[in-house]
C-alpha cells in the first residue's frame, strides 16, 4: 500500500490543485477520475496598467484520467482536449471532470 503524501495543498472547490513544473493535477484520488493538464508552451503578456511583461501558459493539453488501480496504460485516459490559455483549459476540464465523476 502506498503512503499518503503529507503537506498543504491549494484547495479549489474542495479538491486539491497541485502543480509540478509543466504538469497540473486537479481532483481527489478518492474520486473515479482526476484532471491532468500539461502546459506545452508559454507566451508573453502585458500586465494591465503597469506595462510589465509576464510569462503565462499558452497551449494546454488536458486529460480526464481514471484513478482505478486496475486500469492501466491508454485505458486510464477517458477524455483528451486541447485549449489555448490556462483559464480555458481549467474551466473546460473542471466541467468535464464533474460530469464524469457524477455519471460514470
Amino acid at each position: 500500500m502506498t503512503e499518503q503524501i503529507k503537506g498543504k495543498y491549494l484547495i479549489y472547490r474542495g479538491l486539491p490543485l497541485v502543480r509540478e513544473n509543466n504538469m497540473i493535477c486537479y481532483g481527489s484520488m478518492k474520486d473515479k477520475y482526476v484532471l491532468y493538464m500539461m502546459i506545452l508552451s508559454y507566451k508573453e503578456a502585458a500586465l494591465a496598467g503597469s506595462g510589465a511583461k509576464v510569462t503565462v501558459p499558452d497551449r494546454i493539453i488536458g486529460q480526464i484520467v481514471s484513478t482505478d488501480p486496475n486500469c492501466v496504460g491508454p485505458d486510464k485516459i477517458v477524455k483528451n482536449f486541447e485549449k489555448n490559455g490556462l483559464y480555458e483549459a481549467f474551466d473546460m476540464g473542471t466541467v468535464i471532470l464533474e460530469r464524469y465523476n457524477r455519471t460514470k
